[in-house]
């Protein structure tokens, strides 16, 4: 297997790979479902969470931010309950209160996009590294985006997540030189 997809042992992964990672996002709801998806997670395998991509899809109403806002700790109850998600509290509580931040910063920034995408100037990073060694786990960037975002309300964010939701929404493109 070649180095750039190295870490794309499986189907999912390597469609993910292929198909959606470092590939310029720009609609809120998509950009919102990465956010959740990267905070669900935090200490497990990318490959898990694509695994129950579609589960958390129907769980959280197709990432819609303002029906996902809406959502109660009755709502979230279920939730806890089913084996088809990753079933830890505080990652499924993150969701709806992030929603409600986005929501926020939709209001203060015109829409999510226009937030995410302003940290580089609505330009894409391409670093072109030479070896998946040379891809860092997190840059100033990465700090400077996580800490807006909890500045903002959003949880479930650090350095290190923050790089990979970059990396996903095209923000970053770390594909192999």
């Amino acid at each position: 297997m070649e180095e750039s997809v190295w870490w794309a042992k499986s189907p999912v992964l390597k469609a993910y790979h292929d198909h959606e990672w470092g590939v310029p996002k720009h609609d809120d709801r998509q950009l919102f479902e990465l956010l959740s998806l990267e905070s669900l997670q935090i200490g497990l395998n990318w490959e898990l969470v694509l695994n129950k991509r579609a589960a958390f899809n129907e769980a959280f109403h197709g990432f819609d931010i303002p029906v996902v806002a809406a959502m109660t700790a009755a709502d979230l109850a279920p939730l806890l309950e089913d084996v088809r998600l990753i079933r830890n509290r505080r990652k499924l509580e993150s969701i709806p209160n992030n929603a409600r931040a986005i929501q926020q910063i939709q209001r203060e920034d015109g829409s999510f996009d226009a937030y995410v995408w302003h940290f580089t100037n609505g330009q894409q990073l391409i670093n072109k590294p030479r070896r998946m060694a040379d891809v860092p786990a997190y840059t100033a960037l990465s700090t400077a985006v996580a800490d807006d975002m909890k500045r903002r309300g959003i949880k479930m964010i650090g350095p290190t997540s923050a790089y990979s939701f970059l990396q996903g929404a095209g923000v970053i493109d770390d594909h192999l030189a």
